[in-house]
C-alpha cells in the first residue's frame, strides 16, 4: 500500500491536472452516499465521507475535528485517505487528507468560476487567508487569465504575508486595506472564512461580478448578506448545499433568495449543461465539499505516484 505524507500529496496535486482530473470525476457516474458523523468523544466529531466509481475506486475520507484541540496546541482538525481497489477491496493507498481537501475546495472553485465567471474577468479578490485561501489564486490562475489579485483577511499581517508569498510567484499581488473598496473593484471575490456574520455585502459588488463563496459549511454560518442574492444567478457543487449551509438556508427562509434562481451543481457546468447567460448578472457559486472531490483528489495522487 502507498504511504503518501503532506508534501507528496502536494508535489502530486498541481492545480492544472486536478482540475482536469475534477471535471472528468463530476462527469462521469460517480456514487456518493452522504457522510456519517459521530461522536466518539465530549469534544471529538469524526466524519466518513466515502465515494466510488465502479469497478475501479473506493475510496473513504476520515476527519477527525477536536473542539478542545487548541488547548492541546495541536489543530483543530485532522484527516486521511485511504483508496481502494472497488472490485477486490484491496488497499492502494493512505494518503494525507488535509492536502487532498484544501486542494481539491481550491480548485473546485476555480473550475466553476472558469464557466460562470464573465470571459473578461481578471481581477481577484481573495478574502481568508488560512489554509485554503492561501490557495485559491494559484488555483484560479490555472483555470482563467487572472491578471491582479488582491487579499483580506481580518488580520492584515495574514493578508500582508500571503501577497508577499503570492508576489514571489510572480503574481501581481496586494494586500487590501478596505475590503468594501476591494469588493467593488474586482471581477470575482472568493471567500474562505469561518465567518457566522456576513462579510460581504451586496452593493459591494459590481454589475456581472461572481461571486465564490466556500466558508459556510454549517447552518450557523454565513459569508454573504442577503442583498448578495438578490437577482443574482445561484450554482451550488452538489445540491447538500441546499440543505447544509447558512449562505442559503437564511436568504431561502427569508426569501431574499429563491430556488428559481439555482441553475445547477457543478456536476451539470463540468458537463456543460448550464453556464452563465447574461454578462450584467451576478453568479454565485456556494460550495459545502463533496467525496466525489476527494475521491478524484485520491485517485490522481495514486496514479501519479504509483509505481514511482
Amino acid at each position: 500500500m502507498l504511504i503518501v505524507d503532506a508534501e507528496r500529496a502536494r508535489q502530486a496535486l498541481p492545480f492544472p491536472a486536478l482540475l482536469q482530473a475534477l471535471a472528468a470525476m463530476f462527469r462521469q457516474p460517480c456514487e456518493v452516499p452522504q457522510r456519517h458523523v459521530h461522536h466518539p468523544g465530549e469534544a471529538l466529531t469524526t466524519l466518513l465521507m466515502p465515494a466510488w466509481t465502479s469497478g475501479r475506486y473506493l475510496g473513504v475520507k476520515i476527519v477527525n475535528i477536536g473542539r478542545d484541540n487548541a488547548k492541546r496546541g495541536l489543530p483543530g482538525l485532522h484527516s486521511t485517505y485511504q483508496l481502494f481497489d472497488a472490485e477486490s477491496g484491496v488497499p492502494l493507498a493512505l494518503i494525507d487528507g488535509n492536502e487532498i481537501t484544501s486542494r481539491r475546495t481550491a480548485a473546485a472553485s476555480a473550475l466553476a468560476a472558469a464557466k460562470l465567471a464573465r470571459a473578461d474577468a481578471q481581477r481577484l479578490l481573495v478574502v481568508g487567508c488560512g489554509r485554503v485561501g492561501g490557495l485559491l489564486a494559484e488555483a484560479y490562475r490555472a483555470a482563467m487569465p487572472i491578471r491582479q489579485v488582491r487579499v483580506w483577511d481580518q488580520r492584515p499581517e495574514a493578508a500582508r504575508a500571503l501577497a508577499l508569498s503570492l508576489r514571489a510567484q510572480g503574481m501581481d499581488a496586494e494586500a487590501a486595506d478596505e475590503l468594501p473598496t476591494a469588493v467593488r473593484a474586482a471581477d470575482i471575490v472568493s471567500c474562505a472564512t469561518l465567518a457566522t456574520e456576513p462579510l460581504i455585502r451586496g452593493d459591494w459588488l459590481s454589475p456581472g461580478s461572481h461571486l465564490d463563496l466556500i466558508g459556510s459549511f454549517t447552518p450557523e454560518m454565513r459569508e454573504a448578506d442577503d442583498a448578495c442574492f438578490r437577482d443574482a444567478a445561484l450554482w451550488v457543487d452538489t445540491r447538500e448545499a441546499l440543505i447544509k449551509s447558512g449562505e442559503l438556508l437564511a436568504p431561502l427562509a427569508n426569501g431574499a433568495l429563491s430556488l428559481d434562481q439555482l441553475q445547477g451543481d457543478l456536476a451539470a457546468i463540468c458537463r456543460g449543461e448550464t453556464r452563465r447567460s447574461k454578462a450584467e448578472q451576478r453568479s454565485i457559486f456556494k460550495s459545502v465539499g463533496t467525496a466525489l472531490a476527494d475521491l478524484a483528489a485520491a485517485v490522481l495522487v495514486y496514479e501519479q505516484l504509483h509505481g514511482s
